[in-house]
């Protein structure tokens, strides 16, 4: 009853404009921890909240299913969680990092993931989300073979809409060539995409190293743009632009505004050229965030918090009302007690600026 107080308390006591509602709650329905939110609204405006569920501790490996809840009423309501694939029962086999895309022309929903950080998968599902299609190892092209780690997002990819590529589904990875604690030197952002409706799938180039997990924008004028986590060691967000649909990269730069701890973050677009960015914006992991840029990320002049206390990893969206929502990890004493979906208007963040 502690608890459900607590929960409720969470949903009256934000800002005006501003709804938060638990989605996964750890230590509930069978599994240990919450982690790695990945959040898209389908063809048909449904909300897909996906996560890895850990079973039995918070670490990065060991037995985790990929999971997904819906919601058809904007994220006022959840449906009970599904699973999309696990393997092996009770072994010790790591479903996750999710990475979801809605193809717009055929309504189809393709989601990347990953096993033990080693193979890449595919999944799609045809029904909004509700079943999915068994998930195709497409590691031989996904993957070279001097990586020792792969992962796909986590967060949302997405569909190019202008120029010669214009279709194309794009998500954000990442790759390491050595040993874990190399990502200074051997750590790379990298894009996996395709041409012909998930049919086929092929992998760009890496970017600069240092990089980690990443997400991708389409810019007014084309181009993709990368914000990536970045191991420079300077707690700051790592930017690079491609010209040709993410197969390619520029060097990359660090954004003096985009404080990190050096974690996972989100970045949208909201329109045109209105781009969104969620993060942790301290040196450590606390202070979730949602910052707006009008000039296509040059600049970042309007930023509000949504939690002072522990946060990590998020996931933006816009709604098909126009209101955003972003499921991301927050907590009390931890930041992976709940995965919390969040509700507000482009007024809330700007203040009405």
């Amino acid at each position: 009853m502690k608890q459900l107080l607590a929960l409720l308390l969470i949903v009256i006591s934000s800002p005006a404009g501003l709804v938060q509602t638990p989605v996964f709650v750890s230590g509930k329905d069978g599994y240990h921890t919450y982690r790695i939110p990945a959040l898209i609204v389908t063809k048909k405006g449904t909300l897909l909240a996906f996560c890895e569920g850990r079973k039995t501790g918070r670490g990065d490996h060991g037995d985790l299913d990929l999971l997904v809840k819906r919601s058809s009423d904007f994220g006022k309501t959840w449906s009970p969680r599904s699973i999309v694939h696990e393997e092996g029962g009770a072994a010790k086999i790591t479903i996750g990092n999710p990475c979801p895309v809605v193809d717009q022309s055929t309504g189809f929903i393709w989601m990347s993931l990953c096993r033990d950080n080693k193979k890449v998968f595919i999944t799609h599902s045809k029904d909004d989300g509700q079943t999915w299609s068994e998930p195709k190892d497409i590691s031989n092209v996904a993957t070279q073979p001097n990586w020792t780690w792969v992962a796909t997002g986590p967060g949302n990819g997405i569909q190019l809409t202008r120029g010669k590529h214009a279709g194309r589904l794009v998500m954000p990875c990442d790759h390491r060539r050595g040993g874990r604690n190399t990502y200074n030197t051997n750590g790379h952002s990298h894009s996996l995409y395709s041409d012909d409706h998930g049919k086929t799938w092929r992998i760009g180039q890496p970017t600069d190293p240092g990089m980690n997990e990443c997400a991708v924008v389409e810019l007014s004028d084309g181009r993709l743009m990368m914000n990536m986590r970045s191991y420079r060691g300077n707690n700051r967000r790592a930017v690079a632009t491609s010209r040709d649909g993410g197969e390619t990269w520029g060097h990359s730069t660090d954004d003096p505004v985009l404080v990190e701890p050096v974690c996972q973050a989100s970045f949208i677009s909201y329109n045109q050229n209105l781009l969104l960015f969620s993060n942790p914006a301290s040196k450590s992991r606390i202070k979730m965030t949602v910052r707006l840029s009008r000039d296509e990320g040059k600049t970042w002049p309007v930023n509000r918090l949504l939690n002072a206390g522990p946060a990590a990893y998020s996931n933006l969206a816009v709604l098909p009302d126009d209101s955003i929502g972003i499921l991301y990890e927050r907590g009390e004493k931890s930041a992976y007690e709940r995965i919390t979906f969040a509700r507000f208007s482009l007024k809330w963040l700007t203040s009405g600026k």
